[in-house]
């Protein structure tokens, strides 16, 4: 089985692009045995815990909502072609992510963490829901299953947090300055909402190790 990891921040675009991207590439090669592990990355770590305003955001990080229209246009037309249909006027708040981090990881231990994904990729981006709130993320989390009382509960403490930041400062340490970015089994690093065809040499290799190892180690020839 091959370990990727991905690192993501769920407020990120090409994160969602990227994750749509992936699934089409691993689509396309059913023999492969993949394990998929979503790792955090905060685009913005010291944001407010009760995030900021998305107008504001914009003009501080891109210097005028002009500028910033222009990036999300771009942004807009690459996810339509993938068949996202991203409404960015909808969202109001730029969140901080930690609890929404905290949420992937508690869906993780329970098998749930791509469908969490997912779906927080969809109300920020389709439905522009404020992913810093912790009932927005509860009912979120009970629309694919999870236990909203026991999610409720979860997001009151503080369950996760440190390994949240742990995860993500040293994610930085090795380097990953941008997401989405890709590592399978720990050696082999794609950085960047690629497109499918892009994964399908690595694919190639990957199936090519996954047959060595099924097969064994060679039997001895006889020198008879």
């Amino acid at each position: 089985m091959v370990q990727l990891q991905i690192f993501a921040d769920v407020v990120c675009p090409w994160c969602y692009i990227g994750h749509v991207r992936l699934e089409r590439a691993l689509a396309r090669r059913p023999e492969l045995d993949v394990e998929i592990s979503w790792m955090p990355f905060q685009l913005n770590p010291d944001m407010p815990e009760r995030g900021i305003d998305r107008q504001l955001y914009l003009e501080s990080k891109f210097g005028g909502p002009d500028r910033a229209a222009q990036l999300y246009a771009i942004i807009e037309a690459t996810a339509r072609k993938d068949g996202i249909e991203v409404d960015f006027d909808r969202i109001q708040v730029m969140p901080n992510t930690a609890m929404a981090h905290r949420l992937v990881r508690y869906a993780a231990d329970r098998g749930l963490a791509a469908m969490m994904m997912d779906r927080l990729f969809r109300a920020y981006f389709l439905e522009g829901r404020d992913l810093g709130v912790a009932e927005e993320l509860t009912d979120l989390a009970g629309e694919i299953g999870l236990s909203e009382p026991e999610v409720r509960n979860f997001l009151k403490g503080s369950t996760f947090l440190s390994a949240i930041r742990s995860a993500d400062g040293a994610a930085r340490r090795l380097g990953v300055q941008a997401v989405p970015c890709f590592v399978f089994g720990n050696r082999y690093v794609i950085a960047g909402a690629q497109e499918p065809e892009t994964f399908q040499p690595l694919f190639d290799l990957l199936a090519l190790e996954q047959a060595d190892l099924a097969a064994g180690p060679m039997a001895p020839q006889s020198m008879m």
